[in-house]
């Protein structure tokens, strides 16, 4: 980012302080010599994680959100801990969650969910050579995961069932690799 566009902070003052988030309210001078209220939204960031199953299939999850007031289609994911790296958190969340272990996890972005307002970022990476382990939920979690082929995933995504932005955009990514994948093999033979 040029450094003409930064925003010079001003004063800061915490409006929430929680156990997951914190609400700052900051006065800042503009490019322009404006001043602005900005809200911010401090989070630790996650990671998620698109399982790739044999046969072109993804392991997706089915769980209620109380601020969405809807079970949702998902990926496995979670909040980095304090000091995880975001590979940490990946592995940790598909086993807890999904119940696999990934034999290879590799990222494929990293991405700001809604940097008007908040700081989150999640890595999302892919998973493959799974191999099934006992999952391990959060006591307050429950969980329904679910073996999806994966171009059926991408139909949901086109209908509007899949409303999540971190699902939408693995699954969309992981698609787009693997036609990419098909094309390169379809032009070596």
């Amino acid at each position: 980012m040029d450094r003409e566009s930064r925003e010079r902070l001003i004063a800061s003052r915490t409006a929430f302080d929680g156990g997951l988030l914190t609400v700052r309210v900051d006065e800042v001078q503009t490019a322009s010599g404006r001043r602005a209220t900005r809200e911010v939204v401090s989070h630790p960031g996650a990671a998620a994680v698109v399982p790739l199953l044999p046969e072109g299939r993804v392991v997706m999850i089915r769980q209620y959100r109380h601020a969405a007031g809807r079970t949702l289609w998902e990926l496995p994911a979670g909040i980095l801990g304090p000091g995880e790296a975001p590979e940490e958190c990946a592995r940790r969340e598909l086993i807890e969650e999904a119940g696999y272990e990934a034999g290879n996890l590799s990222l494929l972005f990293s991405t700001y969910l809604s940097p008007g307002y908040s700081g989150e970022l999640i890595h999302i990476f892919r998973a493959g050579d799974l191999r099934p382990v006992p999952a391990r939920p959060e006591p307050d979690e429950e969980i329904a995961p679910v073996a999806v082929p994966l171009e059926d995933a991408v139909a949901m995504v086109r209908r509007g069932e899949v409303q999540n932005a971190a699902a939408i955009c693995g699954l969309l990514a992981v698609a787009c690799w693997h036609r990419a994948a098909e094309e390169e093999t379809d032009g070596a033979g």
